[in-house]
């Protein structure tokens, strides 16, 4: 069988947030066969200008979005509800439910398990992060629900100055939850795998 097909996007920064320390993000999403997806960002940057998260253990943390951080938001098409998920280049991820815009779901951060597999590699102006979101842990009860999909990064420099990164910015200051944030489209996989409901989780305040 083919392998799925890979959406490259680039990220555009917000007017309200202008910087001249990064030259570009973009990021490549693929459906997996299996039901995972797979993300990457690569951040084109001068790197010793940003506040990138030292590596740590790998743990689920509330925040990570009020640092250098790579998000993306998760909807089955033509539904409400999304799920967030937020990858640091400190290895650390964070993952909330809502019902609807910026509508939390009850429950709250889950701790228990990972949530994505991240890894990351930066040179002098380059920094990659790449994800892997189990299945269980994306908003679709078949993988044969067609996805839409936001994507989205901060950007912190030294002097603590954020720049805010989206692949669709809503009119006004930065809202990654927006419904027009939710730009790309993923086809339904044609081979969907069985599998176990998760509990929802909930949080976010941007």
């Amino acid at each position: 069988m083919p392998p799925e097909p890979v959406h490259a996007v680039k990220l555009s920064c917000h007017p309200d947030t202008p910087t001249d320390a990064v030259h570009g993000i973009a990021a490549r999403v693929r459906r997996m066969l299996e039901g995972k997806l797979a993300v990457t960002y690569v951040l084109e940057a001068d790197l010793d200008r940003l506040r990138i998260p030292a590596p740590r253990a790998p743990r689920a943390a509330n925040g990570l979005w009020r640092h250098t951080c790579c998000e993306i938001f998760i909807a089955c098409k033509g539904l409400p509800a999304y799920r967030e998920f937020n990858f640091s280049p400190s290895g650390e991820w964070a993952t909330y439910a809502f019902d609807g815009y910026r509508v939390p779901s009850a429950g709250g951060l889950d701790v228990a398990a990972p949530v994505a597999q991240i890894a990351v590699r930066d040179a002098a102006s380059r920094l990659e992060l790449d994800a892997v979101i189990p299945v269980d842990c994306i908003p679709a009860t078949q993988t044969r629900t067609t996805l839409s999909l936001a994507l989205s990064a901060v950007v912190e420099e030294r002097n603590g100055a954020l720049s805010y990164w989206a692949l669709r910015h809503s009119p006004g200051k930065p809202d990654f939850h927006h419904p027009e944030a939710f730009a790309l489209e993923l086809a339904a996989s044609a081979t969907p795998p069985a599998r176990a409901g998760t509990p929802p989780q909930a949080g976010g305040e941007r």
